[in-house]
């Protein structure tokens, strides 16, 4: 994925940079600074349209999911979680199921069996909880704006559901996305055990600090990227009549 950005990055005139620190970034590469435009991410104008469109989250393998209770919704896949760390995340989300019984959790299950198998295993005979197959963007999408809550170790999540105003609970010691952290709309909390049941338990029972999360403005956008591009590109065109 870099190797592809600097290659069209150094051929391209007009930069469309998600935000202000990618801004920075480009600028330390030399990019020309009247050429890069702060638009935000169209990952969120899709995100937006996506989920103004009606889905009966029924048909999504969801029937049996009681809407009127919080609702975790999980991912995991990363290569760097396999083995013992993705073990203790679904150890964790195990606890977190006991600690508090009436909360629901979905889990779309990555297809590789390894992360299969484990889930299973740790998870598959809890009720309330329910191992799905991935859903498709459209079901996806809906599925985040219903859920109370986030976990992840996906990028891209890490800017959508905040769109959404659903907290983000990173299940990884780093991220890509700095600017989630700063701006406080995902936290990062690692693979440790005690430290994912203590995160999620207290965004469960503190509504303080669910709201603080919940209400930070996600820095990767409005959901109007592509109208600012638009402009850019015809800005760009009167000027070299």
């Amino acid at each position: 994925e870099e190797m592809n950005r600097k290659m069209t990055g150094s051929l391209a005139d007009l930069h469309f940079a998600p935000t202000m620190t990618a801004k920075e970034n480009l600028k330390k590469e030399n990019v020309s600074e009247e050429m890069i435009f702060v638009t935000g991410n169209t990952v969120i104008d899709a995100l937006l349209e996506t989920v103004a469109k009606p889905c009966d989250l029924s048909l999504c393998q969801l029937e049996k999911v009681d809407w009127e209770k919080k609702v975790l919704l999980v991912t995991c896949h990363r290569r760097e979680n396999w083995g013992e760390p993705m073990k203790r995340i679904f150890q964790a989300i195990r606890t977190i199921k006991e600690l508090r019984p009436e909360i629901q959790v979905v889990f779309p299950v990555h297809k590789n069996p390894k992360i299969r198998s484990m889930a299973g295993e740790v998870l598959g005979d809890l009720p309330g909880v329910y191992l799905i197959e991935p859903l498709d963007y459209h079901p996806f999408a809906h599925l985040m704006a219903k859920s109370y809550l986030v976990l992840t170790d996906s990028g891209g999540m890490q800017e959508e559901a905040p769109s959404l105003g659903k907290p983000v609970l990173v299940l990884r010691e780093t991220t890509e996305r700095p600017e989630a952290v700063e701006a406080g709309t995902v936290k990062l909390v690692g693979t440790e055990k005690e430290k994912i049941i203590q995160e999620t338990i207290k965004l469960i029972d503190d509504s303080r600090e669910y709201r603080e999360m919940a209400v930070a403005a996600n820095p990767y956008g409005d959901g109007r990227a592509a109208g600012r591009i638009v402009q850019a590109v015809l800005q760009l065109r009167e000027r070299c009549k």
